[in-house]
């Protein structure tokens, strides 16, 4: 079993994967769909098709990010918040605190990296797109 994280996003979805790809590395091997490419596509303006219908960023052999814009008219609604949470569980403590801080850069802090009582280094925020992030690195024993 394989367990991805889905983002949706209103408008801003291909800045947002290309960003994260900024700090996780990765490719996007199929690139973006966009809406204006979909078979049948409805009568919509510019904007519209100019919407990320799917994006996967191919972090590993097991591990995608997804991602799409909402399309206005179709399916839900977007409300900033309630897209997905995105679990981070890093190798090392320097990785960790890069990583929690290239993301968190603009967005608002939840709660600081810093060591927890459940022997983990963790993090929560909410990034710059709205997008609420837990980065963790488990800490080895004789680790602070």
């Amino acid at each position: 079993m394989n367990i991805y994280s889905y983002l949706t996003f209103d408008g801003q979805a291909e800045e947002a994967m290309k960003f994260y790809q900024s700090i996780l590395g990765g490719e996007f091997p199929q690139g973006f769909m966009y809406m204006r490419d979909m078979p049948d596509a409805p009568p919509m303006s510019t904007e519209d098709g100019n919407r990320v219908m799917h994006a996967t960023l191919q972090l590993s052999d097991t591990l995608r990010l997804m991602g799409s814009d909402t399309f206005p008219g179709f399916g839900g609604e977007y409300r900033q918040g309630n897209q997905a949470q995105v679990y981070l569980d890093l190798n090392s403590m320097d990785e960790t605190k890069r990583v929690f801080d290239h993301l968190s850069a603009d967005g608002q802090l939840e709660m600081p990296l810093e060591k927890t009582f459940w022997g983990s280094y963790f993090g929560s925020f909410t990034d710059k797109y709205g997008i609420c992030w837990m980065v963790s690195y488990d800490l080895k024993p004789g680790e602070e």
